[in-house]
């Protein structure tokens, strides 16, 4: 729909300049070329497809420089579209072969001749358009005489007249040729914005200030603009004008873009983008940034816009020292946002970490995206292995001061007790992380070296706290148990590795509260070693001797294993994995219930939206069952010790396992690629925001 030309009056101003801009009549495109040069433009818009850069055959003609021009497409004498008039430069590219070899490039596309020293060139070149909500590519074929081609010299320019564009949008044009030799240039324009829609800043809000006349309708939409696919639209309202429009700052992010339009039909859209450059739209961006693990090596950056970062591993040690980046032997990585990136591992593990970078190298972002599979961070030392030529290799442990190479006489930790990880290196002891041909990472448990050197301290440290304890136990009995916490067994059915994650975030929760859990997510090797009945029954019969609580976990997949217990009796030997806890448990756990010891030692538990309470059969609904995370204080306070009082901080503990339980739960209810609740972009409570008012 053209626009009428008093608006474009008020968005270009009333000068000379404006005023002597080219008119175009008629909607047909059109192209036009150098002196010398034919050109023709084809008479259908074609696919935006690149395509991968090739060798060259010959000399060819290549893009060297983009120019845009504003026009006027006019319709009626006062009715005109703003328009954008693009010339493309020429140049040739490339040297001609030895005539021998003219076979080589005779049947190219770009020569098409069969002497090539007195031949033309011809070139496909593509304009590619995008300015949302509009996209289009155009292709101009264009011929240079053989008496104007001059290697490496400006044979000229095609000029392309023209791709209409909203008043206020941001037009992106790429050029290239078609096959690609080299890669193609890039422009972008911004058109000029209509005066009514204007971004100030109050405090912390931001207002949208729209002044139209009272009786004019229109559309407001805010949007994310997306560098790569489609924009992502975030909310959209039909108003009446005048408004302001009230946005918190905490919406803000450096895509987020405003979409104007009156609400007639065909009418022309601007879009403006004011926050690019805003710090605190990019501080804003990384608050929202989220790193997600999808696998043992796989994860991705999950954020609204664009991020020009880098992300690396790192090493994170017990005790609040910065985590280590593992670069070299690794390297950065360019990041992509919801791009799936591949970690060069072997095999997990909870002192891991990924940190990510801005273009300033400072950090941004940092997660342990293992903590919650594999439990709270360890105690152990990462030696780095490095191989160099005829089978030379050294060691060195990672320390906060450094690596210390092995064996050392430094004072360190790791130099002291080097000779000791080398043995367990040697002896298999160690998980290996990663391997490559010029080295590898080897995880090492520190706790029994410090054991050994320190065996008379910890003998006299253990004899006055036995007393200690003893002169404790007599005569602060209640404080002395709520203080060393109550141990706890958690056990689930492996429905999948997205429920197994978010048993190990709930493990994590409660590790920070006054109690001691187990769970078979930590216990692998022991598992495997002793095999499910033979680990669960010990574990069992230790933690009800100690007056701890067997806690349930049901899930569907644990309470169809239950029915099937409650109706055959048996489970088939070879119906389980190795790891498979729950299955085993059930010979143990169904007499507890069955003879009514159950209550007292035992509680149960499901998730919210996961299943309902009644599902679980009712022989195992004789002790307590709670729903989580909605009956977490109930929950927390089943946990206790059965004769201690009842804490005023069980709400403050209810929440604090409640926040750290909410991104796992947020993941497994809502896979990546989703949009995550909360996550969404509108207009705040100030005046105007919802009622135009």
């Amino acid at each position: 729909m053209p626009v009428p030309w008093f608006l474009l009056s008020l968005a270009l101003g009333r000068s000379p300049v404006v005023l002597s801009l080219e008119r175009l009549v008629g909607p047909q495109d059109a192209t036009h070329c150098s002196p010398g040069l034919s050109c023709r433009l084809w008479d259908s818009d074609i696919l935006c497809l690149p395509g991968d850069i090739v060798p060259a055959p010959g000399p060819v003609l290549a893009p060297t420089h983009l120019q845009t021009e504003l026009v006027l497409r006019c319709q009626k004498e006062t009715d005109c579209d703003l328009c954008l008039r693009v010339a493309v430069h020429l140049a040739v590219h490339g040297h001609w072969e030895e005539p021998e070899d003219e076979e080589k490039f005779g049947g190219a596309a770009d020569s098409g001749v069969e002497e090539p020293r007195n031949a033309s060139l011809q070139a496909q070149v593509v304009l590619s358009f995008q300015a949302y909500p509009t996209a289009r590519c155009v292709l101009l074929e264009v011929q240079v005489p053989a008496a104007l081609v001059q290697f490496g010299q400006s044979v000229g320019s095609v000029v392309y007249d023209c791709f209409e564009a909203a008043l206020g949008s941001e037009v992106r044009i790429w050029s290239y040729t078609q096959p690609r030799y080299e890669k193609e240039l890039n422009h972008t324009q911004q058109l000029p914005a209509l005066p009514w829609l204007n971004v100030s800043a109050d405090g912390d809000n931001v207002h949208l200030v729209l002044n139209v006349s009272e009786e004019q309708h229109f559309g407001l939409s805010l949007y994310w603009n997306q560098v790569q696919g489609p924009p992502k639209p975030r909310w959209h309202k039909n108003l009446t004008g005048p408004q302001i429009i009230t946005l918190n700052h905490t919406d803000l992010v450096p895509c987020l873009c405003i979409q104007v339009w009156p609400l007639e039909p065909d009418s022309v859209r601007t879009n403006i983008c004011p926050f690019r450059e805003d710090p605190r739209a990019h501080q804003n961006l990384w608050q929202a940034a989220r790193l997600q693990l999808l696998t043992l090596q796989s994860w991705l950056l999950d954020a609204p816009c664009s991020l020009p970062a880098e992300a690396a591993l790192c090493w994170r040690a017990p005790g609040g020292d910065p985590c280590q980046p593992l670069v070299p032997p690794l390297s950065w990585e360019n990041v992509t946002v919801d791009k799936v990136l591949e970690f060069p591992l072997l095999k997990g593990h909870p002192n891991l970490c990924v940190q990510q970078v801005n273009s300033s190298e400072k950090l941004q972002l940092q997660e342990c995206l293992w903590a919650d599979s594999l439990g709270p961070l360890k105690d152990d030392v990462l030696l780095l292995e490095t191989r160099g030529p005829q089978d030379n290799r050294s060691l060195c442990a990672l320390e906060p001061s450094g690596c210390t190479s092995l064996p050392s006489k430094a004072s360190t930790r790791a130099a002291r007790l080097g000779e000791y990880l080398l043995q367990d290196l040697q002896s298999g002891q160690c998980l290996q992380l990663w391997d490559d041909d010029l080295g590898a990472l080897w995880a090492c448990p520190m706790d029994k070296y410090i054991h050994k050197r320190w065996a008379l301290v910890w003998l006299a440290c253990l004899l006055f706290a036995a007393a200690l304890s003893l002169i404790l136990l007599l005569k602060k009995d209640h404080a002395k148990a709520a203080a060393r916490g109550r141990a706890a067994l958690l056990l689930y059915s492996a429905d999948d590795s997205g429920f197994e994650r978010l048993v190990g975030a709930l493990a994590s929760a409660l590790c920070q509260l006054p109690l001691r859990v187990a769970v078979d997510l930590w216990s692998r090797r022991e598992l495997s070693a002793q095999g499910p009945v033979a680990w669960f029954h010990a574990q069992r019969r230790q933690t009800l001797q100690e007056g701890g609580v067997v806690v349930l976990l049901f899930s569907p997949g644990a309470v169809a294993l239950c029915s099937e217990w409650l109706q055959d009796g048996v489970s088939g030997p070879g119906a389980h994995g190795p790891h498979d806890a729950f299955r085993a448990s059930l010979s143990c756990v169904l007499p507890d219930f069955l003879q009514g010891r159950a209550p007292g030692s035992y509680v149960g538990a499901c998730f919210d939206r996961l299943l309902h309470p009644d599902a679980v059969p009712a022989l195992f609904r004789t002790v307590p069952v709670f729903t989580l995370p909605s009956q977490l204080p109930d929950f927390l306070g089943a946990l206790q010790q059965p004769r201690a009082p009842r804490s005023g901080r069980l709400q403050e503990r209810a929440e604090q396992v409640s926040r750290a339980l909410q991104p796992a739960l947020d993941s497994y209810f809502h896979p990546p690629g989703t949009p995550a609740p909360g996550r969404g972009v509108g207009p705040g409570a100030g005046p105007g925001a919802g009622d135009g008012t």
